[in-house]
């Protein structure tokens, strides 16, 4: 497959207050996503990952440099609503996507300003809240839904455009540890089953770690790029960018550090809990592990 977004040599700053310089984001970043993977992106805040999202699909444009979403460069104005179309994108707050009193019409909002036949937007409209599992809401009206109910709704007005690539810019923030495994499965159903980029920008670590690929921003600037597993094993190198692990690496390492010799690439809890019943056992079952 080809790339679903490709960054090259890309510059961007924000503009400044009078009198002061303009605040650099990306001096020449290059980044390459490859279509039908699960990216999740890293960093503290102000590190670029949100200008990042916003440059996918042409909500900023570069400076210098160029950003092609499918092989459409991002400054092509003739082509934004077919960039709009082709990168959808889901903010951190799905109140401030709502643009309608009843669900299905919320997530018929998109297709019809596409200009998409009535009898298709009623197709795309169930198909979409069925795959996020919202269907039997399609008449409520939005405001009485969950936290984690919104943001599957608003998902849904992104599957409605039929995108190839969907850019979520942390959007389980506001959620609580039910949403945001709601939100987190209907992300993965997307990417697995039906083939859709994902780019995930997060800052919860036991999201990243589902992800085929993990890159981790500092300063504007790629820190580390690779698989989870490859990612947080380097647990000092995201420490001097004031990033955390998830909580199973930083059990091995902390275990590790006392005499250990545990695989710090269990990430999972299950893969946590072998490593420690393989590694910790002397001769019997201790911490329940058995023979």
């Amino acid at each position: 497959m080809g790339n679903a977004i490709s960054v090259q040599e890309l510059h961007f700053s924000y503009p400044s207050q009078s009198g002061e310089k303009p605040v650099c984001v990306f001096d020449g970043l290059n980044v390459n996503i490859e279509e039908g993977s699960f990216v999740a992106i890293l960093g503290h805040n102000g590190c670029g990952k949100s200008t990042f999202a916003k440059q996918c699909n042409a909500i900023l444009l570069p400076e210098g440099g160029s950003v092609q979403a499918f092989g459409i460069d991002t400054r092509e104005e003739d082509r934004l609503l077919e960039i709009r179309r082709t990168v959808g994108m889901v903010f951190q707050n799905p109140d401030n996507q709502m643009v309608a009193n009843v669900v299905e019409e919320d997530v018929a909002f998109a297709p019809e300003n596409l200009g998409v036949p009535s009898e298709e937007i009623r197709k795309r409209v169930d198909d979409a809240l069925k795959t996020v599992g919202m269907y039997d809401y399609r008449t409520h009206a939005p405001h009485l839904l969950s936290g984690g109910q919104k943001q599957r709704i608003a998902i849904a007005g992104v599957i409605a455009m039929q995108p190839r690539c969907i850019v979520l810019d942390e959007p389980t923030a506001m959620l609580d540890p039910h949403g945001r495994e709601d939100v987190m499965h209907t992300i993965e159903q997307l990417n697995r089953e039906n083939g859709i980029t994902v780019i995930l920008i997060t800052h919860h670590m036991t999201e990243a770690i589902r992800a085929d690929r993990v890159i981790v921003m500092s300063e504007g600037r790629i820190l580390t790029d690779g698989t989870p597993k490859e990612v947080f094993t380097q647990v000092e190198l995201l420490r001097s960018a004031g990033l955390d692990v998830p909580a199973t690496t930083q059990i091995i390492y902390e275990l590790n550090k006392a005499g250990f010799d545990l695989p710090l690439d269990a990430l999972s809890t299950e893969e946590c809990a072998q490593a420690l019943c393989e590694g910790l056992t002397t001769g019997g079952n201790t911490f329940g592990c058995s023979d």
